[in-house]
């Protein structure tokens, strides 16, 4: 679905945020990101900025979340969500709606056991675990 070079991941972000801006039309890849986008008015100014943050680096020791990455974890909870995969996703994240209130929000929750099961998987150099991800979820 993505390409794997980060410059042109970054690009589709981009141009999706252009096509919006500019009330273009838009695939359905870009209206979701559109969508995630405007929910992130602080990523604002680096979608407009393209020049100066294609090949920007955000490491942890520059106290920034890498705003891509944050934007490409929700549209793979998303992407969950809307294909029941991995199996449970749905009644997990109706049940932390149920407790949060926001959907958003629980995107948010949601992120921290995505974010711990991919780590986990490059560190062991295995693939990623659903079960370990519903178990983070549930807790």
């Amino acid at each position: 679905m993505f390409p794997q070079d980060r410059s042109q991941l970054r690009q589709i972000f981009f141009d999706a945020w252009q096509k919006h801006i500019n009330k273009q039309a838009m695939e359905p890849l870009e209206q979701l990101i559109a969508a995630i986008a405007e929910q992130h008015p602080e990523y604002h100014d680096t979608l407009n900025h393209r020049d100066e943050q294609l090949d920007k680096d955000y490491t942890p020791e520059m106290g920034q979340t890498n705003p891509f990455l944050h934007m490409a974890m929700h549209i793979s909870i998303q992407e969950q969500l809307g294909t029941q995969r991995p199996t449970g996703i749905i009644e997990l994240y109706q049940s932390l709606l149920a407790k949060i209130g926001d959907p958003h929000e629980v995107e948010h929750q949601m992120m921290e056991c995505l974010g711990q099961m991919i780590w986990e998987a490059q560190r062991n150099n295995t693939m990623p675990n659903d079960e370990t991800y519903l178990d983070c979820l549930r807790k």
